[in-house]
C-alpha cells in the first residue's frame, strides 16, 4: 500500500514565460493595471487539493452532487503526484485509461490556474459559462478583486496536459492558441459580473516519469489610450457593469460562496443562496444550521458541526460545548488510512460571519431584484507562496508557513482547507438561522 501514500512536501513550479496580445479597438477600463506577474509558485499538497476541488465545483450542479465531486477531487490531487521537492507525477498515472489520465491533466490544469490567479490577487471566482449560452468556445473562469476592483472582471482560461511530447515551446504554443481562440474575443464583453476587462491563458503541463513542470501564460497586452480633445477616455459604463471600488459584484460573491459553503458541507446555505439567485424553491430545510469554532494556526474558524465531526456521539456534544479536547485516539484511527485523511473545509470567522449575515439581508429581502454589489471582505494566503518577478525573491502573502504543526491552505475569500492536525478543541458554538442571521 506504499505506492498509495500521499505526498507530503511542497512544490515549486516556475513560470517559463509570456505571451502579450494587443486587444484592438478601444481600450477597455483605461484604468486598470495588470497585476506583475509571478515568476514561480510554490503550493503544499493541501493548496493544489483545495484549488482543484474549488474550481471543480464552479458549477450549477445540486450542492449534494459537488460534495462528491470534491472528495474525489481531493483524492486525485493527494494521490497522482509523487513525493519529493520538485514536481513530479505517480507512476500510478499510467495505470490509469486515457480519458482518465486527460480527466485529471484538466483539473490539474484548473487547480494550478485557480492558485496562480490568487498569487496574482484575484479573490473571487465564478464559471465563465455565464458568457455564452451557445456552443461558442469561451474561456474557464471568471475572477474579480484586486486590481480588478473597482473595473470589472477577467477572463481565465486554464489548460493542463501530461503526455510524453509535452515542452516548454508546446505549452507556450497551447497557452496562446488557448488565448486566441477563447480569452480573446471577449475582451470588452459584458458578463453578468461585470464588464471583462483582461484575460489570461495558463498552460501547464509534465511528461510522466520525468521530474519537472511547464508553466506558461499568454495575457491581454494593454496599450496607452490616445486621448482626443472633447471626449472623455474613460466613457461611462452601463448600470451594474463595474461593481463600487471595495465591494464584490453579487452575482460573483454568490458564485464563490455556493461553492464554498458545498465544499463546506453546508448544504443548507448553498440552496439558500440558489433560492436568493432564482434557480431554485425554498428549502425545505428552514432551521437554523450550527457551525462549530475552533482556532487553527492562530486564526478563528468557522466549520459545520457534521463536517468536523465524524463521529456521531452524544457524549461528543457534551465536550465540545465545554471546551474540552477532541478525542485525539479516536482522530489519530481515523486519519490512519491513506485514502481517510482528515480533511474539512472551514471559513475564516469574520469571511463567514460578513457573507452569512448578508445572506439573510437578501433573504428577507425576497426574490425581488438583487443589488449590483455585496460589501465583503477579503484576506491573506496560507499554502501558497509567490514568486516577484521583478527581483525573482519568494514574497508571502501570508504571515506563516502552513507547517510544523500546521497544515492548512488559505484563500483570499475566506476558504481554507484543513488538512490536519484536527484542532483540539471547540472555542464555541454558532448558528447561523436563514432570516435571522448568525448569533
Amino acid at each position: 500500500m506504499s505506492a498509495l501514500a500521499p505526498w507530503t512536501m511542497d512544490k515549486t513550479v516556475a513560470l517559463g514565460g509570456e505571451r502579450r496580445h494587443l486587444h484592438k479597438g478601444a481600450l477597455v477600463a483605461p484604468a486598470f493595471s495588470a497585476p506583475s506577474l509571478a515568476s514561480q509558485i510554490q503550493f503544499s499538497p493541501t493548496a493544489l487539493a483545495a484549488a482543484m476541488a474549488r474550481t471543480a465545483t464552479l458549477q450549477n450542479a445540486p450542492p449534494e452532487l459537488l460534495t462528491h465531486i470534491r472528495d474525489s477531487a481531493l483524492s486525485e490531487a493527494r494521490i497522482l503526484l509523487a513525493e519529493g521537492a520538485g514536481f513530479e507525477l505517480s507512476p500510478l498515472l499510467a495505470d490509469l485509461a486515457d480519458s482518465e489520465r486527460t480527466h485529471f491533466a484538466s483539473r490539474m490544469g484548473a487547480g494550478i490556474t485557480d492558485l496562480y490567479m490568487n498569487a496574482l490577487g484575484y479573490a473571487w471566482r465564478n464559471n465563465a459559462a455565464c458568457l455564452s449560452t451557445a456552443l461558442k468556445p469561451h474561456a474557464d473562469f471568471l475572477y474579480h478583486g484586486g486590481n480588478a476592483l473597482g473595473h470589472g472582471v477577467v477572463l481565465a482560461e486554464a489548460r493542463g496536459s501530461f503526455a510524453a511530447n509535452v515542452s516548454d515551446a508546446g505549452m507556450a504554443a497551447a497557452a496562446e492558441r488557448k488565448y486566441l481562440r477563447q480569452v480573446l474575443p471577449y475582451i470588452g464583453a459584458l458578463s453578468p459580473h461585470g464588464r471583462v476587462i483582461h484575460g489570461y491563458s495558463i498552460g501547464f503541463g509534465s511528461r510522466p516519469g520525468t521530474v519537472g513542470a511547464f508553466l506558461r501564460l499568454s495575457q491581454t497586452r494593454r496599450g496607452k489610450p490616445k486621448a482626443k480633445p472633447g471626449i472623455p477616455k474613460s466613457p461611462t459604463p452601463p448600470a451594474g457593469a463595474v461593481a463600487p471600488a471595495g465591494s464584490v459584484p453579487t452575482g460573483m460573491a454568490l458564485a464563490s460562496h455556493r461553492s464554498n459553503f458545498a465544499l463546506m458541507d453546508a448544504i443548507p446555505v448553498a440552496k439558500w443562496i440558489d433560492w436568493v439567485g432564482g434557480k431554485r424553491d425554498v428549502p425545505e430545510d428552514t432551521g437554523p444550521i450550527t457551525f462549530l469554532k475552533f482556532n487553527y494556526a492562530g486564526r478563528p474558524f468557522l466549520a459545520p458541526a457534521q463536517a468536523l465531526m465524524p463521529f456521531k456521539s452524544p457524549y461528543l456534544w457534551f465536550e465540545a460545548l465545554h471546551g474540552h479536547p477532541f478525542w485525539r485516539e479516536q482522530w489519530e484511527q481515523y486519519v490512519a488510512g491513506p485514502f481517510a485523511p482528515f480533511f474539512a473545509f472551514a471559513m475564516e470567522e469574520s469571511a463567514a460571519a460578513s457573507f452569512l449575515d448578508t445572506l439573510t439581508g437578501l433573504i428577507r429581502f425576497g426574490t425581488r431584484r438583487l443589488p449590483d454589489a455585496l460589501d465583503l471582505p477579503t484576506g491573506d494566503l496560507a499554502g501558497i507562496i509567490s514568486g516577484d518577478s521583478r527581483d525573482g525573491r519568494f514574497v508571502s502573502a501570508r504571515d506563516e508557513l502552513a507547517r510544523g504543526d500546521y497544515d492548512y491552505a488559505l484563500f483570499r475569500d475566506g476558504l481554507a482547507l484543513i488538512a490536519g492536525p484536527p484542532p483540539r478543541k471547540l472555542t464555541g458554538v454558532r448558528s447561523w438561522h436563514p432570516k435571522e442571521g448568525l448569533d
